[in-house]
């Protein structure tokens, strides 16, 4: 049947060009609303006979899917109140007791959103996180994890700040210059939130870190080169641990979330090669507007605290581009490679 088509194009065109869920599911259900509609009001009619002629099929097929999309609904409810605790540690059994007043004061705003409560801010004070880089991108996303009660932060930058990052790098305050830029925001991450444990690392992260990686439950990228990135992508998919990373140049960012252990692509298997000389030149070369990494950094924020609440859907499988000088988004769908030097040939099972 006609309907019936178009319900399957939208599917598939959702799938294709990456749409919210939510938009593809309320297309369909206008579809089957516009099939109610036509059946009901003139059965016989050639409108009526596009739509199946009719009336209960539809009426069997809306109380089935209402049936699916509700039990759904309700596993993803009980998926979010029964958070897992992490393996017993002497930091995680020193966050795992009751939030003290101060703390439900600070985190209210986040305790009463639906999507994150007191189990989901439990959560985020019992995880461990790794930031590479306290640059344009690592400034904002310290900050709001810091404010967002993340229990233990640990920051590894081996550069030193210098006035011309205060463009940027909000973090710092012109006295900061020359300082090293982990101990700097470390600082200002404790000053902000003193209930977080923040450990400040004056130096790089490797491909032979996957045992510091592992120690952790998330990573965020904030580095600024392609061979940074590919020694943190390549710790990351040795230790499993999920990778929030972003990217920025000129008006432009990006972000995803590499995790090919919960069967999404690793940057290896979307970037095999560094893009040729001239091609990405870096912001020192290219320039930057000194907001876009404040966004960029933040949706690397915001998508951190998704994976460790278990709230809404991370990044996994797709990449978001901001166009900050046109004003516009854009989501493309990600997949593995089953080549790819780093997460394929068995490394771990496809998604």
């Amino acid at each position: 049947m006609i309907v019936l088509l178009l319900m399957a194009a939208v599917l598939v065109a959702g799938a294709v060009f990456g749409m919210p869920r939510h938009r593809i599911w309320a297309a369909i259900g206008g579809l089957w609303l516009a099939a109610l509609a036509v059946l009901f009001i003139s059965p016989g009619s050639w409108a009526a006979r596009l739509a199946g002629d009719d009336l209960r099929y539809w009426l069997i097929g809306g109380a089935f899917a209402a049936l699916v999309i509700g039990y759904r609904a309700i596993l993803r409810q009980l998926h979010r109140k029964a958070i897992p605790l992490p393996e017993v540690s002497q930091d995680s059994t020193a966050r795992s007791g009751p939030l003290s007043d101060a703390e439900l004061d600070r985190y209210a705003r986040h305790i009463v959103l639906r999507e994150l409560g007191g189990p989901g801010q439990a959560a985020l004070r019992r995880a461990r996180v790794l930031i590479v880089g306290a640059g344009g991108l690592g400034a904002p996303t310290c900050l709001y994890l810091a404010a967002a009660g993340i229990g233990r932060i640990t920051l590894a930058d081996d550069d030193h700040v210098s006035l011309s990052n205060l463009q940027r790098q909000v973090i710092f305050r012109a006295s900061d210059a020359d300082r090293p830029k982990a101990e700097a925001a470390a600082e200002a991450m404790r000053a902000l939130n003193p209930h977080v444990s923040v450990t400040p690392l004056n130096r790089r992260i490797s491909e032979g870190d996957a045992a510091l990686i592992a120690e952790h439950d998330l990573v965020i990228d904030g580095t600024d080169t392609f061979a940074a990135r590919q020694a943190v992508n390549s710790a990351c998919a040795a230790a499993g641990v999920p990778l929030v990373a972003g990217a920025i140049a000129q008006w432009e960012g990006q972000v995803t979330v590499w995790d090919p252990k919960r069967g999404a692509p690793c940057m290896a298997c979307i970037f095999p090669e560094a893009p040729a000389a001239g091609l990405a030149p870096a912001c020192a070369e290219a320039g930057v507007v000194g907001p876009l990494p404040g966004i960029i950094g933040s949706m690397m924020a915001l998508e951190a605290i998704k994976i460790l609440a278990s709230a809404g859907e991370p990044l996994r499988s797709r990449m978001m581009i901001f166009d900050g000088l046109w004003g516009e988004n854009r989501v493309m769908k990600l997949a593995r490679r089953s080549d790819c030097p780093i997460c394929g040939s068995g490394h771990f099972p496809q998604g």
